[in-house]
């Protein structure tokens, strides 16, 4: 508001009243601000001193610091592209004569000035087509059959995370860190993980057969501690459980998914204590596919 602006200066907001000057709009990222400035400059208000750490104009009112994983993700790489010798320019890409009929089904869900719309549901099933990873020659072969700038379906793949710019594991474990999960040990759980298939976090099995990313909230909070395995989340996990499901998938098998200790429909995990009755109508039951 005119009455009260703030400003990202040295990890501190500073305040310029009615007579400095406006600001549009503050991004963050990864702790940095980037501050744009618009409208400045009234009644001869400055906007710098001669000691950047003291603007003239306010006090230091406030401190924000951010959190992140303690898995690194640096920006080149998740959003730029370098060569390696599993995903370049020359990697082989096409799909398959089975997935062209997945693609035209799926275009023709959408009017004919919009088939971009199909980029991301094209991007998931070339990723599925290649064991789960997304190389750069898939990316254009979108594009190409998309009509697409090939700079857009890179904008697409590089924003969402489900998206494999890198080579997998068979099993993708995607361990949630995240608050809810935290406060249930989902730390323990990573650590638990890390110990059992021998690597760290971000990292794949010399085997090929482990990923372990360390994620932020999968939206699964009320049964937490929780991972995603490829496609299927397991929750309320223990340690004990953790390792059961590794060795299962290790053999070969494909674990029960969902919650691991009984709960349904994110039942509390104690004892019930509110709707302990039968509804007064008997109309409201849990459906058949819940049970």
């Amino acid at each position: 508001s005119p009455q009260s602006t703030w400003v990202r200066r040295d990890r501190s907001f500073f305040s310029a009243g009615p007579g400095g000057f406006h600001i549009e709009k503050v991004a963050m990222l990864r702790g940095v601000a980037a501050v744009a400035v618009v409208a400045a400059r009234q009644s001869g208000a400055k906007l710098a001193s001669a000691s950047p750490r003291r603007p003239l104009f306010a006090p230091a009112v406030a401190t924000r610091f951010f959190h992140s994983s303690r898995t690194s993700a640096y920006s080149d790489k998740l959003f730029v592209h370098r060569d390696t010798p599993q995903n370049n320019a020359s990697t082989p890409f096409k799909f398959t004569e089975e997935n062209l009929r997945k693609v035209d089904a799926i275009i023709s869900n959408y009017p004919r000035a919009h088939k971009a719309g199909a980029c991301m549901p094209l991007l998931d099933l070339a990723q599925r087509q290649n064991n789960n990873f997304l190389p750069i020659t898939a990316m254009d072969e979108v594009a190409r059959i998309l009509d697409m700038p090939p700079m857009r379906v890179y904008e697409v793949s590089t924003f969402y995370t489900m998206f494999n710019r890198e080579p997998v594991g068979k099993y993708h474990l995607q361990v949630c860190t995240c608050t809810p999960c935290q406060l249930r040990d989902g730390d323990t759980i990573l650590k638990t993980a890390e110990q059992h298939c021998g690597i760290k976090g971000g990292q794949t099995s010399a085997d090929g057969l482990w990923t372990i990313t360390e994620t932020e909230c999968l939206g699964a909070c009320v049964h937490a501690p929780m991972m995603q395995v490829n496609d299927d989340f397991y929750e309320d996990l223990t340690p004990e459980i953790t390792k059961n499901l590794l060795d299962a998938f290790k053999r070969g098998e494909q674990p029960a998914k969902g919650p691991q200790q009984g709960r349904r429909a994110a039942e509390p995990s104690h004892k019930l204590t509110t709707l302990t009755e039968a509804p007064y109508d008997g109309t409201m039951k849990l459906q058949d596919a819940l049970k």
